[in-house]
């Protein structure tokens, strides 16, 4: 059953997610809560990192952001400064933290999933949903169960739900405040001045020719990535079917491989030169250069989603990891090519294979380059 609020809030604070992939699939819930309280002021609470996300975005009036290691009494003195307080919270996280932060902030309602450690905290507790599906990272013997053809009830194959997608997690909290929570596409904006800056500042032309991306780093760890030779391979394949200009991302720690992989890409005879822009773009300027590629190739990673949310078309070997719970956009689009390999152990959301990385090494680049190819119109 739903909150009903006489009078309806006027002051909202969400407590956003601290995750740039995960920000983006709250998307479609903020979406919902602003069709529901068209009138209120939604306030958003972010760490600083993701501040840049939210600009120009429709759901959000105001973005109030934390510092890392910032304390729950620095935190509330920032929010009591206010000249006006707020009347409802969202809690979007699980974790008991984020139910202090609204606790701690005095404001009156305040509603979240029931988790440990932090009921007490809400005012109004969520049951869990009966379709979400808890991403349990398989142990060794688990693996090897699997592999050997004998799975247990532990070790079942992994068949979720289409229900079971995490943006459905965030609009059944807003369903709780009678929101819809029918779903939506996620959603980022980018304004055309900022293309053109972008544009301008990476020097990549604005006349038409084919510019597509590929991200090949993974913060959460290496069994997310698809191997580099491969991607060079495919990219060199696209490129000589396409005349395309390849734009490489990454975040500063991925420096060394996009460099690896730009000179590969490069290295091929009559290539045009890739520009490689890992570590070098700032939030909004990455988001920008997403939006100028016609294809996004890249493993599942925050750049994934936000290239989905600004509308264009991904590329994504999956591998430790399943599209059926994180996958970008809204689950079905067919714009976008979610490529996995049917191995038993997969996914197994493990950080780092303990086997021999098959879900992945076994993905061949002709399948991966079709998937690109077929998205652009070459094929």
């Amino acid at each position: 059953m739903s909150l009903v609020f006489t009078p309806p809030p006027r002051r909202i604070l969400v407590r956003g997610v601290n995750w740039l992939g995960d920000a983006v699939m709250t998307t479609p819930a903020l979406l919902r809560l602003r069709e529901k309280f068209s009138t209120a002021h939604i306030a958003l609470l972010v760490p600083e990192k993701l501040r840049d996300l939210w600009l120009h975005h429709p759901a959000v009036n105001e973005v109030i952001t934390f510092a890392k290691g910032e304390g729950l009494f620095s935190l509330r003195r920032k929010l009591w400064a206010r000249p006006e307080h707020f009347d409802l919270a969202l809690v979007l996280p699980n974790s008991p933290r984020s139910a202090l932060d609204v606790f701690f902030a005095g404001i009156p309602q305040r509603v979240g999933y029931s988790r440990p450690w932090r009921n007490f905290f809400l005012t109004r507790i969520v049951p869990a949903r009966r379709e979400a599906v808890k991403m349990h990272k398989r142990t060794d013997a688990e693996i090897q169960a699997l592999l050997a053809a004998t799975p247990s009830p532990a070790t079942a194959p992994f068949k979720p739900a289409p229900s079971a997608h995490q943006t459905h997690e965030y609009l059944h909290l807003v369903a709780a405040l009678g929101a819809s929570p029918e779903p939506l596409a996620p959603l980022l904006a980018v304004t055309p001045d900022e293309i053109a800056a972008a544009q301008a500042k990476f020097g990549i032309a604005s006349s038409g020719s084919l510019i597509l991306g590929l991200n090949p780093g993974a913060e959460y760890g290496p069994a997310k990535r698809w191997p580099a030779e491969k991607f060079i391979a495919a990219a060199q394949a696209i490129q000589q079917r396409t005349a395309c200009r390849w734009i490489v991302f990454g975040g500063p720690a991925d420096r060394e491989l996009a460099g690896r992989i730009a000179a590969g890409i490069g290295s091929a005879e009559g290539a045009l030169p890739p520009v490689n822009v890992a570590g070098q773009t700032s939030l909004r300027e990455l988001m920008a250069l997403l939006k100028c590629c016609r294809v996004l190739l890249t493993n599942d990673t925050g750049p994934m989603h936000v290239a989905a949310a600004l509308g264009t078309p991904v590329v994504v070997p999956f591998g430790s990891t399943s599209p059926e719970l994180t996958g970008p956009g809204l689950p079905g689009d067919p714009r976008h090519r979610l490529i996995k390999t049917q191995v038993p152990c997969a996914p197994c959301f493990r950080r780092e294979c303990p086997v021999d990385f098959r879900c992945l090494n076994g993905l061949a680049v002709d399948t991966v380059v079709a998937a690109v190819l077929g998205v652009v119109g070459k094929i």
